[in-house]
């Protein structure tokens, strides 16, 4: 089940249900009046906390705390200021959510991880489907709370980097640009359009291991499951211009982050 804030409701929705996959509304929750409950210890569910409405509740749960603390200080965030408002919208009380309406368009679903992420051939194509940050949020089970979206309005890079494949030998040099929790590869700073993209929701950012036998300088790793990129920038300057912004977008749980 995937959750959409709004400014006046949090939406329950899911993929799968229509025939192009999109999404479809379950139910909805208008924001004023709700109230927030921890509810571990009445559950024995990690991470999990209750939504009182006006009509209904619902107990729901995060991936890991920090997840869990995001969401809950954003809907607070949320409720304050429909309660500042002039007062509940009638139309959201209805509890039969407009099921004739699918929430969004997102095109056909990913066979894998691999078509969203991209490998030595997806990563080439220059059609970039299914890369919306709902898409990716649903995909790798995590969430963009407001200050995400902060942090990464301030944070926009580009730069040449050389990216190299998990089982490839060679060193690519592209122009890169890291913007909207993503990277953007182009052939050369001139270039109008990417050759490709790489959400970064999800991922991880490390420095290789001595057992990866990547003998080169300013190297770092991102990796998701199994899909694994490195990227080498022409200094330790840049290098931590680029991990840092990285850093910010994707380790948004508990993830271990060394970049030496």
């Amino acid at each position: 089940m995937s959750f959409l804030q709004f400014s006046d409701c949090l939406m329950y929705t899911s993929r799968g249900m229509t025939p192009s996959n999109q999404f479809k509304i379950h139910g909805q929750l208008p924001l004023y009046g709700m109230t927030i409950r921890e509810s571990e210890e009445e559950w024995g569910v990690p991470h999990s906390f209750t939504l009182f409405g006006q009509r209904q509740s619902i107990v729901v749960a995060a991936s890991c705390a920090a997840e869990m603390e995001r969401w809950v200080e954003d809907i607070r965030m949320a409720i304050d200021l429909a309660e500042q408002g002039s007062g509940p919208n009638a139309d959201l009380l209805s509890t039969s959510p407009p099921e004739s309406k699918p929430l969004e368009d997102v095109g056909a679903e990913p066979e894998s991880e691999e078509e969203l992420c991209g490998s030595r051939s997806s990563l080439e194509r220059q059609s970039q489907r299914g890369n919306t940050t709902v898409h990716v949020c649903w995909h790798r089970n995590t969430s963009v709370s407001m200050v995400d979206f902060s942090i990464a309005v301030e944070n926009q890079l580009s730069g040449n980097l050389l990216r190299k494949f998990k089982n490839s030998n060679g060193w690519q040099k592209l122009w890169v640009v890291f913007t909207n929790f993503s990277l953007f590869f182009y052939k050369s700073h001139q270039d109008e359009y990417p050759l490709a993209s790489l959400p970064l929701l999800g991922y991880a950012v490390t420095v290789p291991a001595e057992s990866e036998n990547i003998h080169k300088d300013y190297v770092f790793k991102l990796h998701f499951k199994s899909h694994v990129y490195y990227f080498r920038s022409e200094s330790e300057y840049t290098f931590e211009r680029w991990v840092f912004p990285a850093v910010t977008s994707c380790c948004f749980c508990s993830k271990e982050v060394d970049v030496g």
